[in-house]
């Protein structure tokens, strides 16, 4: 597949529904083999069946968007066990999957896939000038 922005998250951003350095942005690791992308459609975490989003990370930190390309620190997920996992997903978390609107699907980045072994699995962002995504 590729790295691609979700079609609502576009208009999203456009209608100031998703602020990137102030809200709440989190990442969760998916089994694409129980969840089939449709950036088209696809708006909120709960198009994500529970059953295909492994882990979540706590909040990126130290957010910037600079000229439309985004960037977060590094994260990771602590003591990850279950389905291997091909792809992550960047959303913006307000506590309620209903209302989690998904951002980013990456499916190409380093170290992906991962299978899980109950070790930590460190989420490590483009240094290049690609950064997590361009709006």
């Amino acid at each position: 597949m590729a790295n691609i922005m979700y079609d609502k998250a576009y208009e999203a951003f456009g209608n100031a529904q998703i602020n990137w350095p102030a809200d709440t942005i989190k990442v969760v690791l998916v089994d694409t083999g129980t969840y089939t992308l449709n950036a088209a459609t696809h708006e909120f975490l709960s198009d994500i069946p529970s059953g295909a989003r492994i882990a979540t990370s706590a909040a990126l930190t130290a957010k910037t968007n600079v000229l439309g390309v985004l960037d977060a620190n590094d994260s990771s997920w602590p003591g990850v066990t279950g389905l291997s996992g091909e792809a992550v997903v960047i959303f913006k978390d307000t506590g309620t999957a209903g209302t989690s609107r998904l951002i980013f699907y990456l499916d190409t980045a380093s170290g992906l896939p991962v299978t899980p072994n109950g070790g930590d699995i460190n989420i490590k962002w483009d240094d290049g000038p690609g950064k997590i995504g361009r709006l």
